[in-house]
């Protein structure tokens, strides 16, 4: 059957992954007897057993070092961290070691590994909501991905276990299709479900580096990642009520960027609005900036608008939180502003 909902799909690539090949082993905290924080390894302890699945001490420096090195040795693993802000406890395993352990030793060893973790603000607070994919996308020798559509997040994730490189593979917590324990976070498939192309259960992958057209426009592009697809596409629609037509543009892994899908659409449109849930300073829609003032300057015909996170923590209440955040409506008044220069 089709994947409809994101946490479906990871499952299904996991799935297929362990079938193909017997080196693909899961590590993390509660992924294996309860089944992962938001039901992504469900069943799958069962099915290949504790020595394939292995639940893990709450300790994200664990967890890493030991993907590490069991990639270094022939697996691949594939480490769940329960929440991207936790990633920090193991910045020196991911940015010191995973990130450079094959230019450091000649290119005879490889880190075939790939660490999953939520992203995003779901009622929270400061510690549980952020964005940090501009942390990863830093470091040299990491690729990141942050997937939209359960059709993306299949692909993907199949093509990050096969890659001879450590994969960072951030999931936002809005689009696993399903309420997640201990939050207040809801599902939001069914409100914006015209962006969501099912996986099927056939084989395939994409290909990293490799950014995908999710709404045609000639008018303004929007460039935007992860959960702010949906928003964008939310955005482009109430704006096309007046005439306005806006390409949005997921370029689906961040590092490799796909900078020619992003400059093609600007040579289209003459405008750029990038959209992120992260927060704006030394960001993913600093760098797309770049790209396009660097690369396609005379194709501008406004200058470039960011919608980011304002440079706040993100609070606990849910009105200060929204405050904080990029909406719908707030990519609709940065589209309609780009329009009239």
């Amino acid at each position: 059957m089709e994947s409809t909902r994101i946490v479906q799909a990871l499952r299904q690539a996991l799935i297929e992954e362990m079938d193909r090949d017997e080196n693909v082993v899961l590590l993390g905290e509660d992924i294996g007897v309860f089944n992962g924080s938001y039901r992504v390894t469900e069943g799958l302890l069962d099915k290949y057993g504790e020595k394939r699945v292995k639940d893990t001490p709450i300790s994200e420096i664990s967890i890493t070092g030991a993907a590490i090195g069991a990639a270094m040795t022939g697996l691949r693993p594939v480490a769940e961290i329960q929440f991207n802000d936790f990633m920090g406890c193991a910045m020196d395993q991911i940015c010191n070691q995973a990130a450079k352990i094959r230019l450091m030793m000649g290119g005879q060893v490889s880190v075939p590994m790939v660490i999953r973790a939520p992203y995003g603000a779901t009622g929270r607070a400061a510690q549980h909501s952020q964005s940090l994919e501009a942390w990863f996308a830093h470091i040299p020798g990491l690729k990141v991905v942050m997937p939209s559509t359960p059709y993306d997040a299949k692909g993907l994730l199949k093509m990050s276990i096969r890659d001879n490189n450590p994969v960072i593979f951030l999931e936002h917590k809005l689009l696993y299709g399903a309420t997640s324990p201990g939050g207040k976070a809801k599902s939001v498939v069914d409100d914006l479900d015209q962006t969501f192309r099912p996986a099927p259960e056939e084989e395939y992958m994409i290909e990293l580096g490799k950014g995908d057209v999710k709404r045609q426009g000639e008018d303004v592009t929007v460039v935007a990642v992860g959960y702010m697809v949906h928003r964008a596409v939310q955005a482009a629609k109430i704006v096309a009520e007046e005439g306005i037509e806006c390409e949005i543009i997921d370029p689906r892994t961040i590092v490799p960027l796909d900078k020619e899908i992003i400059l093609n659409s600007v040579k289209k449109t003459g405008r750029l609005v990038i959209v992120t849930e992260s927060a704006g300073c030394c960001g993913f829609a600093a760098e797309v900036a770049a790209v396009a003032v660097e690369e396609g300057l005379f194709d501008l015909d406004a200058p470039v608008k960011r919608v980011c996170a304002k440079e706040s923590p993100i609070p606990f209440a849910p009105c200060c939180e929204a405050d904080v955040l990029p909406d719908t409506e707030k990519i609709v008044k940065a589209v309609k502003e780009i329009c009239r220069k």
